[in-house]
This record gives structure tokens, sequence and C-alpha cells, in this order.
């Protein structure tokens, strides 16, 4: 209650503020100063004053445990396990992948890739075959898009 009693006196001062304003002839100012002003009173009627109060206590009550708790500490240490953990198994599936899977066939790549499972040296990779045709084709290092440009403007007359 006396929240909202503050807010509308907080507001009713902007509003006084921005009368004489507007009376000086500066509206623009003035229209600013009622919106900033309007606030207050509009935040503590939507309940909004009494939820920052709420989350900033929780907040410090928080912030309190996390110093004098050692259990809040534990809590922090069992989260960098966990993303420890994770970070290895991350680490380890990588390379697994880079060798060319498991000897059992059961890994990912197994299960997911069904007849793709041998490895990478199954399947020629088909980037390479269009890097070989670029290269053996032309000689100016990427400026053969530049070319066909050229050549397509040359046909249109530009």
């Amino acid at each position: 209650m006396l929240t909202d009693t503050l807010c509308a006196a907080l507001t009713a001062g902007g509003l006084a503020i921005a009368i004489v304003t507007a009376y000086r002839r500066r509206f623009l100012a003035a229209t600013r100063i009622a919106a900033f002003s309007l606030l207050p009173f509009g935040l503590a009627l939507a309940g909004l004053v009494t939820l920052g109060r709420k989350v900033g206590t929780a907040t410090g009550d928080w912030a309190v445990d996390l110093v004098f708790k050692p259990t809040v500490w534990l809590g922090f240490g069992v989260i960098a396990c966990s993303a420890l953990l994770f970070g290895v198994t991350r680490l380890f599936s990588g390379r697994r992948r880079r060798r060319g899977g498991d000897s059992a066939g059961t890994g990912p790549a197994a299960v997911a890739g069904g007849a793709r499972a041998a490895g990478p040296a199954a399947e020629p990779a088909p980037a390479l075959g269009a890097a070989k045709r670029r290269s053996r084709g032309s000689s100016d290092s990427g400026l053969s898009d530049f070319a066909d440009i050229e050549e397509i403007l040359k046909r249109r007359g530009i």
C-alpha cells in the first residue's frame, strides 16, 4: 500500500513537471517527461513493483546462501563435474569419428548410417572429384565465375 502511494506521488510530481514544461512551449520534452512519469504508477498497478521486490529479495537470499552455505558450493562442484564429463565424452566421440568408427560396428555411425557403417574409405568423397575437375578446367584461381558473368553481360550488350 505504501509502495502504491509512493508511485502515485512520483507520477503526480512528474506530470506537474510535464505541465510546466508544456507551458514553456517545449511540447516534445513535456511528452517525454509525462511518459516517464506515468511508468511508476503503471508498474505499481500491474504489480510489477512488488514482483521486482520479491525477485530482489530472492536473489539476495540466494547470494547470502552462496557465501555462507557449503551445500551451495557443493552444488556448483557437481555442476562443474557434469560439464567436465560432457566435455570428455565429446572429445572421445570426436576421436572415434576421425579414426573411422569402432571395429565392432556398433557406434553411432553404424546405427544411423546403415550401409555406410564400413567407414570413410568405403565411399569416395564427391567433393574431391568436383575440386579436381574445377582445378583442371581453370588456372585463374577462382576468377572463372567472373568470366562467366562477363560473358553474360557481353551477350546482353551491357
